[in-house]
């Protein structure tokens, strides 16, 4: 549990001590919460559909978590360039306590942007339907967290230069992002569009957020929970399968 413990504190504290990235890291998901959410408020409200931004701002978080998460497996390619991580693999600890503090780390920050987020919406306009929720909100936002954390350490694990992993990661996340119903409703879509979102783990988490938030279920909170649970099992052990194989 020591390792598991350092490993997480080191990840929290470079991310603390690293202010710039804590500003940028904002800037992307501010700039759909500010652009989609007044912009194309007015239509949304036409439609009879209510305030995009309430509806919105839960997906916006999601999407800040996702992000935050996954490119945490960047981390691992920066240690593996230099010389960190072998000297992580020679130490006298189990491969997978490593890949369990690294993951915990990761997404212990993802869940740090998303909180961030959810209170620059706050500012912003957004209103839960209860505060009361904001523990099931927080729960999603956790388990969000740690399914992507998963899948960036197990890509980390295999892809070894940096250009590869941006490639690998702009390609999975955004059609990640914009086919979870972060953006658009999920009622009376096409079969083949209802059925790719359904394989989206994102889909699951936005809309739980969603239903914490705003009351606003497309599936249900049992549902929703016991499959992002299910899928961050297979995630993580099939990151730390992927991390065990790497060579020191």
């Amino acid at each position: 549990m020591g390792a598991i413990y350092i490993l997480w504190l080191r990840e929290l504290k470079r991310y603390v001590r690293s202010r710039v990235q804590i500003v940028v890291s904002l800037g992307q998901p501010c700039l759909y919460l500010l652009a989609l959410g007044f912009g194309l408020g007015p239509v949304f409200k036409q439609a009879g559909h209510g305030s995009y931004l309430q509806f919105m701002a839960p997906g916006v978080v999601g999407m800040t978590v996702l992000f935050s998460s996954v490119f945490s497996g960047i981390a691992m390619l920066w240690d593996r360039q230099f010389g960190f991580l072998k000297e992580t693999l020679v130490a006298p600890v189990s491969r997978m306590q490593i890949m369990i503090g690294r993951t915990l780390g990761g997404a212990t920050v993802a869940v740090i942007q998303g909180t961030l987020i959810l209170i620059i919406c706050l500012i912003a306009g957004f209103r839960p339907h209860s505060w009361f929720d904001l523990p099931v909100a927080f729960l999603f936002v956790a388990m969000i967290a740690i399914v992507f954390s998963a899948l960036g350490t197990g890509i980390g694990s295999v892809i070894k230069d940096m250009q590869g992993f941006q490639l690998v990661m702009n390609f999975m996340v955004m059609p990640i992002f914009f086919l979870s119903g972060a953006l658009f409703p999920l009622t009376n879509l096409p079969l083949a569009m209802r059925l790719i979102t359904r394989l989206d783990p994102l889909t699951y988490g936005v809309d739980g957020l969603r239903g914490a938030l705003i009351n606003t279920w497309h599936f249900s909170l049992m549902f929703d929970v016991t499959l992002l649970a299910g899928i961050a099992a297979v995630f993580l052990s099939a990151g730390a399968y992927l991390f065990t194989r790497i060579e020191a």
